[in-house]
């Protein structure tokens, strides 16, 4: 069936969170075994590996398993092998596709666990059987963990996550019939938070604005939980969380409307408690946790005080769906050239341009540039003058024109900018080798409270080490982020010889090229050789990479 002067392919998987199964090197030898008892030498050293380490069987989304298809698709590949069926996919529906598009391509699908071979008809067969089994698996793994959310959900427990501004977690313990301690946990207000909240909600209903919600929050000095500013974001996360609903009527009319999952009767809406909603989140690995639709929430009467009335919590709710049905998008500046780097110099928070719809005599569209903490703010946390936008440019360009025309000091700063990238490419990579310290740190005491779990079996510490390893992986998954984020970052913190001497060459000459430059052109060439621009209400200062102090000022 296959094309064997193509070489075979050797796919494995392992899920992160997991302490038991063939590790990914233990299934690539025991396929390249495979592959050199059946087909010999030469196709067993030829084999290409795919892995992909930390990703479930759930679905075929997965970086290394995407590339072997590319290579299957151009026909490069003339055989996947893996250690178990599994390793592929736990989802019939996946698998039986994958299947057929190999037999389309006329590759073979080899799994040595189960014996399988797909280039017999009895192979194709016991494959198809051997998922099914497999997907139940899953799916009852995945009805056990549900049935055991609908438990929790009729308790009304908080179960724990980042504690929703307006209360504290609170342990509760309680005697068992057998006369063991249960531990659990509840929301208890605090009432200055709370007093907050209910501003919140009172303000947004006032000017069904987020923003203008913000601007009143900022202005009176009001702080997150965590100490800062309120932003949009933050007012619509504590707008949109059942948990300051109070369970009453309005409540549970609204909830049966939305066909959410619903563990309290009509009579259990008393007006005093607060709501507890499971199943809120999708959460995906390395992304921002997504919202899911209400009609896949499981929602209980929490043991908590609610802080909003039911009538008053689905008012926000629809005022929010139609702000989002206006879809409002605010243009962006295409002539500003200080976007990103200009800052205030009163409170250090960045200036945007704002466009008109005039223009000077030289055929240029106005624009300013205002500080955006004096715009939230309506001028009382800030107020700085505005800055004439197309003066304010022309004025950053006449003073990098006068630095170019000086070769000697032109050259000393890009020397200059050079130097600084590469120290703090070098700062980033300490700040890796440290994390990476940390995460196999993280890993060792995973490892351990895996091995220790089996002995732990049905006492009273399994629990208490579940939670321990959950801790863990939490941190890990935060350090593999931090990991990638200071990798990515020191990627960018080098020039090489090539491209600083194309820098060099290119902009010693940007008095003579600037002016036939487009928009595009001018703001790169600005932020290649500027750091940050400061306004400070009459004069510009100018910070290029690496100076310290500001290279140069220039009053209006």
């Amino acid at each position: 069936m296959e094309d064997r002067n193509q070489p075979f392919a050797i796919y494995s998987r392992k899920s992160k969170f997991t302490g038991k199964g063939e590790s990914i090197g233990n299934q690539i030898e025991l396929c390249r075994q495979y592959i050199l008892t059946h087909y010999g030498e030469s196709f067993a050293d030829s084999a290409l590996i795919f892995e992909d380490e930390g990703f479930s069987g759930g679905n075929l989304e997965r970086p290394q398993f995407q590339q072997m298809m590319k290579e299957a698709k151009k026909k490069k590949i003339s055989a996947i092998v893996c250690y178990r069926l599994d390793r592929i996919s736990r989802n019939i529906g996946d698998f039986a596709n994958l299947i057929g598009e190999l037999n389309q391509l006329e590759i073979s699908f080899i799994s040595i666990k189960e014996q399988f071979d797909t280039s017999s008809p009895m192979g194709r067969a016991m494959m198809y059987i051997a998922s099914v089994f497999s997907q139940l698996e899953r799916e009852t793994i995945a009805e056990r963990i549900r049935d055991n959310m609908h438990e929790l959900s009729k308790s009304g427990r908080w179960l724990g996550g980042n504690t929703p501004t307006g209360y504290q977690s609170e342990r509760v313990t309680s005697i068992t019939i057998d006369g063991k301690q249960k531990k659990a946990y509840k929301l208890k207000r605090i009432p200055q938070e709370a007093k907050l909240v209910k501003r919140i909600y009172e303000k947004f209903l006032e000017t069904g604005s987020l923003t203008q919600t913000e601007t009143y929050l900022i202005q009176n000095g009001y702080k997150t939980k965590q100490g800062r500013l309120f932003s949009r974001f933050a007012i619509k996360a504590i707008l949109s969380n059942p948990v300051y609903m109070i369970a009453d009527q309005e409540a549970y009319e609204y909830l049966k409307e939305k066909k959410v999952e619903l563990f309290a009767d009509p009579v259990d809406f008393k007006g005093t408690h607060g709501i507890i909603a499971y199943n809120r989140t999708l959460q995906k690995q390395g992304k921002a946790h997504e919202m899911k639709g209400m009609e896949e929430w499981i929602v209980a009467i929490g043991k908590h005080e609610g802080l909003i009335p039911g009538a008053e919590w689905v008012s926000v709710q629809r005022q929010l769906e139609r702000n989002k049905s206006k879809n409002y998008r605010r243009p962006r500046s295409n002539v500003a050239l200080l976007s990103g780097i200009l800052v205030c110099g009163n409170c250090n928070h960045y200036m945007r341009p704002k466009l008109s719809g005039r223009y000077n005599d030289r055929g240029e569209q106005i624009y300013s540039y205002l500080c955006s903490m004096k715009e939230k703010s309506r001028m009382k946390c800030c107020a700085i003058k505005n800055a004439d936008g197309n003066l304010l440019d022309r004025l950053v360009i006449e003073e990098l024109k006068k630095i170019s025309e000086d070769k000697r000091e032109f050259t000393r700063q890009l020397e200059e900018g050079r130097k600084l990238l590469k120290e703090e490419k070098q700062d980033y990579e300490q700040d890796v080798s440290r994390l990476e310290e940390e995460l196999s740190q993280t890993e060792k005491e995973i490892d351990g409270l895996v091995t220790s779990i089996k002995v732990a079996g049905g006492t009273a510490a399994y629990d208490y080490i579940v939670r321990q390893i959950d801790e863990l992986h939490k941190k890990k998954e935060q350090i593999l982020t931090q990991i990638k984020v200071c990798k990515e970052t020191a990627m960018g913190k080098e020039l090489t010889v090539l491209e600083f001497d194309l820098l060099k060459e290119t902009l010693s000459n940007f008095e003579k090229t600037v002016d036939f430059m487009d928009v595009e052109q001018k703001r790169a060439a600005i932020r290649i050789l500027i750091k940050r621009v400061v306004w400070d209400g009459d004069t510009v200062h100018l910070y290029l990479f690496g100076s310290k102090e500001p290279s140069c000022d220039s009053s209006k």
